[in-house]
């Protein structure tokens, strides 16, 4: 009985944590095929998921966003809060915003965990138009 009972509660936890996006992940460039950085994913008081740029992989073009136009202009991509304002929704992560660096450009997000790996879809309008970054945990 004091079996089952583990089991079961080791059952739940993992289904629990299976869920969760929080950690460090690794970005991985589209044309490249190399990682590019390391973005942790952590959640604020209010209760919605962020993420920023905590380590680079490779040098960027450019050392800052300079392209962005809003309070991240001119910030340094290193520290960067690349995500903002994701709402869990069952074992989907959505209603948040996520932003590249590269270009300046802000784009809807939504972020689906499958084991170790992140499904990052970044759209416009609607989420058929877009595109999806799949993003490694990093140790």
């Amino acid at each position: 009985m004091k079996r089952l009972l583990f089991a079961t509660v080791a059952l739940f936890f993992s289904v629990i944590s299976y869920a969760q996006i929080e950690g460090k992940w690794k970005t991985i460039d589209d044309e490249t095929g190399k990682a590019k950085s390391i973005v942790e994913i952590y959640k604020k008081a209010d209760g919605k998921y962020y993420g920023k740029v905590v380590q680079l992989l490779i040098k960027p073009e450019y050392a800052t966003c300079i392209s962005c136009k809003d309070d991240r202009k001119n910030k340094p991509i290193l520290g960067l809060e690349i995500i903002r304002g994701l709402s869990k929704d069952d074992s989907e992560f959505d209603g948040g915003t996520i932003t590249d660096p590269k270009n300046g450009k802000t784009y809807k997000c939504s972020i689906t965990r499958s084991g170790d790996k992140l499904n990052v879809r970044g759209y416009i309008g609607f989420s058929l138009i877009g595109r999806t970054q799949t993003w490694t945990k990093a140790d």
